[in-house]
């Protein structure tokens, strides 16, 4: 099957209420990411020098040596800017992405965040690239920092972020089961469900926008001003929508050796003051929001129309355009995903199958449609879908001259165009149907093709919404 692996819909135009405690406007969530002694070295083992998320902008990674100013960059983080850090933020629900091995050699940071009651989430064995990894090292990598992660801290961690991850990274974690949820996404403003086999992992995603990493990147931030204006807006707008009925979460990432320099320290204190300063504001860590979210809005699995088989997606969708289940057929050998799987999604699926039909083809599923209150409904002969939809619109309850009213209609129609007069009944009713059927019969012939078409996939758009969200 030809089927497209990543999610463009998510939750479209209404995403679900969160339901914050203290029905809360915001949610705010604040990660330190601790990195440093973890990062490529090779002390460590690894083949180079570490070349990312400093103040040497556009540094590269030294082959085979050490990289002194790189390292006493990274020091900083652990030295200072950690320290700095702790006590401007000790008093609130943090979450810290730890990486395994530099959690290992800084004890002491340790002991100060777990005195904090500060999340202790995992942040990957090593701070390096995983994108050319192999899978199985992969996969022992992350088994390897959920136990060094544990030895250290003494608690499991129940988040994990890589950051530098693959294509595998999330699907990896998810198959370990040890995490409520994963952080390896930046797809949305809540909290979502993925399943892997059988698996339901919540992704609660991430930010690289609201994140001092900035401060270290090309077009990034150039002082401190900057930093917190872009925090400050990105707060004021997600509080102005949960104060318009849709809160959501805004997650801002810190990193010690960047936002913990002073210059830098200080628009992160005006950020929390301005944050702090409203009313319904829920600081909160990941597992905090992660609990909350498998409480309210906890998984249902739902047979997905993108992942059906052939068989079993004409069964059920072959009678959306009327006797006509070669469009469903098509439909399923092309393209379908997660996209696919609401009532809008599926339908545009059936109906480009429809148009780029030829003439005779549509003509055929034109053909396929009953009269309008004709024989096949006297007779009781409708499909289910023609006998609800006639129902709705009153034409099961005709009287002797309505119904020769539309005898005469649909006699003169199809003489005209050679196919039954079609509407989609459940935008009607008696009377709005009878006054198009009047106005239609003056049309030419592909005007009235062309119309006929339009009310076919309006047809089917109708049924899908009755089956599907």
């Amino acid at each position: 099957m030809n089927r497209y692996p990543r999610d463009l819909q998510g939750y479209g135009a209404n995403p679900p209420d969160p339901k914050w405690p203290n029905d809360a406007k915001i949610a705010v969530q604040i990660v330190l990411n601790y990195e440093e002694g973890g990062e490529n070295n090779i002390l460590h083992g690894d083949p180079a020098s570490e070349a990312f998320l400093s103040e040497i902008v556009g540094a590269a990674q030294w082959p085979g040596q050490r990289h002194a100013n790189m390292e006493s960059i990274y020091e900083y983080g652990a030295r200072a800017g950690f320290w700095r850090l702790h006590r401007m933020l000790k008093d609130l629900p943090i979450t810290v992405y730890g990486v395994a091995s530099a959690l290992a050699r800084s004890p002491e940071q340790v002991a100060a965040m777990i005195a904090a009651d500060w999340e202790m989430a995992s942040h990957g064995l090593k701070w390096i690239e995983h994108k050319d990894m192999p899978e199985d090292q992969e996969r022992a990598a992350i088994a390897e920092a959920i136990a060094l992660h544990t030895e250290v801290t003494g608690t499991p961690p129940r988040g994990w972020y890589c950051g530098r991850s693959s294509g595998n990274t999330i699907r990896l974690a998810a198959e370990t089961g040890q995490f409520a949820y994963v952080a390896d996404a930046y797809a949305d403003d809540l909290p979502y469900w993925q399943e892997y086999g059988d698996r339901d992992q919540l992704i609660v995603p991430y930010t690289l926008d609201c994140n001092d990493m900035r401060f270290a990147t090309p077009q990034g931030f150039n002082s401190g001003d900057q930093f917190f204006c872009y925090l400050r807006d990105s707060f004021d707008t997600l509080y102005r929508e949960g104060c318009d009925g849709a809160p959501k979460m805004l997650s801002v990432g810190l990193h010690c050796r960047l936002v913990g320099r002073p210059g830098r320290a200080e628009a992160l204190r005006r950020f929390l003051d301005h944050a702090r300063g409203h009313d319904g504001v829920w600081f909160a860590t990941r597992a905090q929001i992660a609990d909350h979210w498998a409480k309210v809005h906890p998984h249902v699995r739902h047979v997905r129309p993108s992942a059906m088989d052939r068989e079993t997606f004409v069964a059920k969708y072959g009678s959306i355009f009327e006797h006509s289940p070669w469009i469903a057929e098509a439909a399923h050998d092309g393209e379908l995903g997660a996209a696919n799987d609401t009532a809008i999604g599926l339908h545009n699926a059936l109906a480009r199958v429809f148009r780029r039909a030829d003439a005779d083809q549509r003509l055929g599923v034109l053909t396929a449609h009953p009269d309008l209150a004709g024989k096949l409904a006297a007779a009781r002969q409708l499909t289910a879908e023609s006998t609800a939809e006639q129902a709705g619109a009153g034409l099961d309850l005709l009287s002797d001259e309505e119904r020769a009213t539309f005898t005469r209609l649909n006699d003169a129609y199809v003489a005209r165009n050679g196919f039954p007069f079609i509407i989609a009944v459940r935008d009607h009713d008696k009377a709005s149907i009878l006054s198009a059927f009047q106005r239609r019969l003056e049309q030419d012939r592909d005007t009235e093709f062309a119309e006929a078409c339009r009310q076919v996939e309006r047809i089917a758009l109708h049924r899908l919404k009755g089956i599907l969200p």
